[in-house]
């Protein structure tokens, strides 16, 4: 067993180096387990939720959808950020309903994903929807995506040969796989 240092990082003092709509980057002294004082710069972020949503045939849904950053289509869950003092369950329904149209009559917490340690505090709320009837959707402005569905041993198909890296549907996919259902 290894032995347990405190290895804690103590803030000294920040600023905020840019407020944007969704993302805040801070830039912390903090004062290092040595004594000595180090730099962290970081992204905060509202936090999420993830839905592996699934059909009584054992089909999951899915969508496709544009991501700017990497200029390319990406497959993943639907997912969302969390408003501004919104339960995380809250969210997940919320989601669900305006990216896909579907709501869902059983919904069972997964678990919590966290993106990137060394640069976001981002945490990413996994959920399980069951018992899925469709309803009209309703997209935010400016967002635009298409929704399918694939049997579940297809998705997983998909991770394995990288048609799905979205970390947080690799994630959500592969923790049903393993401890879901």
């Amino acid at each position: 067993m290894p032995e347990h240092k405190d290895l804690a990082e103590h803030f000294v003092s920040g600023e905020l180096v840019y407020d944007g709509t969704l993302l805040k980057v801070r830039r912390d002294v903090v004062r290092l387990p040595d004594g000595t004082s180090g730099v962290r710069e970081y992204l905060r972020h509202p936090g999420a939720v993830a839905i592996v949503a699934l059909f009584d045939d054992g089909s999951v849904l899915l969508e496709r959808q544009f991501r700017y950053p990497h200029g390319r289509e990406f497959i993943e869950l639907p997912a969302g950020k969390l408003d501004p003092g919104e339960p995380h369950a809250d969210t997940a329904k919320r989601e669900l309903w305006e990216e896909t149209g579907y709501v869902a009559a059983e919904w069972r917490h997964l678990g919590v994903i966290h993106t990137a340690i060394a640069y976001t505090d981002e945490a990413i709320q996994l959920y399980l929807a069951r018992d899925l009837t469709k309803t009209e959707r309703k997209l935010d402005q400016g967002e635009f995506l298409e929704c399918f569905s694939v049997p579940f041993a297809q998705a997983l198909d998909m991770i394995r040969d990288g048609r799905i890296t979205d970390a947080k549907s690799v994630a959500g996919l592969l923790w049903m796989d393993r401890f879901g259902k």
